[in-house]
């Protein structure tokens, strides 16, 4: 992964947030802890440009979208401040721009508020929040970032009160990370703000970190992308691109060779396989649905004790059903919670 010294410290960050006393700091830099992204070919990316140039343009694209990108660390400053620049700004009809292009605060695990984009910005944006908590003098807080799910981010400065302390935060519990790879739903398609994609609700349940690959209509189990998944650290691998094999020939092309290259490679890793959620089913996504399950069976069949199904048609059944959709394929804030709960007695166990 490429370094971040890449980042020149001295670089000035102008700024108009309208307050004297604050110190603006590398987000990439410590104290502060990157979780799902790394800095390449000047842009903040989640796979190495080299290596998604070889997948397909579509993965080149959004590998460099900043989905599942979160920062770390703790401060008593009564106020957190961004300056993002972000070359690339994710506008779709469908989807709210507080998700695909903005930033959202947590403090002590739960969810203050998003920092709003403008509208119309064109090249990143600045937002500065006062926390709504009691204040102690030098009383720590919690501060987890969590980035644009369908925009790409060349640099962010995070402002702080001057004087303020500013130290790492607590590690992950479960530190090595969890990696999904999936079509649109997994980058996050189409959630209010990016800290409720499903990815990231179970990261808060489970204090886990994690890695998203989900590329929106891109993800098809290509050899390169499966190869570049077998060099990855984790701790659990979720299959979750149904949505995004182009034909059911396709996906039972791609289906259980990817899981064979995996488990060749990761003799005791847990693989977690989904079908594609669906709150009515069809033929279609039932003939895609057999598919999966027999890369399942056929691996337990041969005594595999450490893969998983999840049918994915189940999970909107869990609230709401028809209400957790904007287009009855892309989860709302509802149908990624669904998701989450959906998941979470599988892949909570398999946390060591």
């Amino acid at each position: 992964m490429a370094n971040n010294a890449q980042f020149d410290k001295n670089l000035e960050v102008p700024t108009s947030l309208g307050r004297d006393d604050i110190r603006l700091y590398n987000a990439a830099e410590a104290p502060f802890t990157l979780h799902g992204l790394f800095f390449d070919d000047g842009v903040f990316a989640r796979v190495p440009a080299a290596v998604a140039e070889t997948v397909s343009e579509g993965v080149a694209h959004h590998a460099r979208n900043a989905a599942g990108g979160r920062t770390r660390f703790k401060t008593d400053s009564p106020f957190v401040a961004i300056v993002a620049k972000m070359p690339f700004i994710g506008r779709m009809p469908h989807f709210a721009l507080t998700g695909s292009s903005g930033f959202a605060l947590y403090i002590d695990g739960l969810f203050v508020r998003t920092f709003i984009p403008p509208y119309n910005m064109e090249d990143g944006y600045e937002s500065l929040f006062e926390l709504p908590i009691e204040r102690e003098p030098g009383k720590m807080h919690d501060v987890t970032i969590v980035w644009p799910t369908y925009s790409t981010v060349s640099s962010l400065y995070i402002g702080v009160q001057e004087g303020a302390q500013v130290l790492p935060p607590d590690p992950y519990k479960h530190d090595k990370p969890v990696v999904f790879y999936g079509s649109s739903i997994t980058q996050g398609g189409c959630s209010s703000q990016p800290g409720n994609t499903y990815e990231d609700i179970l990261s808060r349940w489970l204090d886990t970190d994690y890695i998203n690959l989900g590329f929106s209509g891109n993800a098809k189990g290509e050899p390169e992308m499966v190869e570049y998944i077998n060099n990855l650290d984790m701790s659990v691998l979720v299959m979750d691109y149904d949505h995004n094999a182009p034909s059911s020939d396709h996906l039972r092309a791609t289906h259980e060779p990817m899981y064979k290259a995996i488990r060749e490679r990761h003799p005791d890793l847990p693989i977690v396989m989904i079908s594609m959620p669906k709150h009515v089913s069809s033929p279609w996504t039932e003939e895609r649905k057999a598919i999966i399950k027999a890369t399942y069976q056929h691996a337990v069949e041969a005594g595999d004790k450490n893969v998983y199904f999840i049918d994915g048609c189940s999970f909107f059944k869990i609230l709401g059903e028809d209400s957790c959709t904007v287009d009855n394929t892309h989860p709302n804030d509802l149908g990624f919670m669904a998701m989450a709960l959906g998941i979470r007695p599988v892949l909570e166990p398999l946390m060591k």
